[in-house]
């Protein structure tokens, strides 16, 4: 299983695989047809409550990554999941973000989850 996490506004690349996006919003600034997006699992995505909570600097990676996994747990997002699964099962997947850094955004938590597995 090959997962890996990228900014949306890097050029695809044919090692990309299947292109997710993983980002509840759709990214500024860029065209649709730019981005070439295969898939869009919106349940796959923090809450919106979540994103705004972390974002303003209200607590910690490690709490936002317990409150995410936990999410990530309901039956809408689990399914989706495993949907992804499936996916990188068939070959590499892409999760791109707008995040500028992924290492402590929900990207690093969903390709931990999914590495796990």
């Amino acid at each position: 299983m090959t997962l890996r996490g990228r900014r949306i506004y890097e050029d695809p690349s044919p090692s990309d695989g299947q292109r997710v996006l993983v980002d509840r919003l759709w990214p500024r600034g860029l065209a649709k047809d730019a981005a070439r997006i295969d898939v869009w699992p919106k349940s796959l995505t923090p809450s919106t409550e979540l994103r705004k909570w972390y974002h303003a600097g209200s607590g910690s990676f490690e709490e936002f990554t317990q409150r995410y996994e936990a999410e990530l747990a309901e039956p809408e997002a689990a399914a989706a999941l495993e949907e992804l699964r499936t996916l990188a099962a068939a070959g590499p997947v892409t999760l791109l973000t707008a995040s500028k850094d992924i290492d402590h955004s929900h990207v690093a938590v969903l390709l931990r989850v999914l590495g796990s597995s």
